[in-house]
């Protein structure tokens, strides 16, 4: 194999995926929001304790087995409470806790500039249109 020949193979570094540094306040969020639905579920709830079969009518892609899953790593985590209401049948309220509606905030920025890029992607379709 010569130099400069159509044979030559170029080696390239990739860059291993790094962690983040242990600690770090911006990945813990992140991990957190980056799960399936979870935004979505913490923005139905911030409108105050809501029923399963609320969320499931408020998400109706979402299924109830992932709604189920994401509501109890919700729990685990300390951002949704759970209350087992004495009524016949028993019936559960989910509410977002303090860390809860802490995330609020931070999940209304994201729609707002979601809405921004969605306005944008719009707008540059219609002038490639026109």
């Amino acid at each position: 194999m010569r130099f400069g020949s159509r044979y030559d193979v170029m080696v390239l570094k990739l860059r291993k995926k790094v962690p983040p540094p242990p600690g770090c306040p911006m990945s813990a969020c992140m991990n957190l929001l980056g799960g399936a639905w979870t935004p979505d579920v913490i923005w139905n709830l911030s409108e105050g304790a809501r029923r399963f079969s609320e969320l499931r009518r408020a998400m109706p892609v979402i299924s109830a087995k992932v709604l189920s899953a994401r509501l109890k790593d919700l729990e685990e985590r300390g951002v949704v409470s759970r209350s087992v209401l004495a009524t016949t049948p028993p019936s559960v309220d989910y509410a977002l806790t303090d860390l809860g509606e802490e995330l609020i905030p931070a999940i209304r920025a994201i729609v707002e500039v979601g809405s921004k890029l969605h306005q944008r992607t719009r707008l540059e379709a219609a002038g490639r249109a026109a």
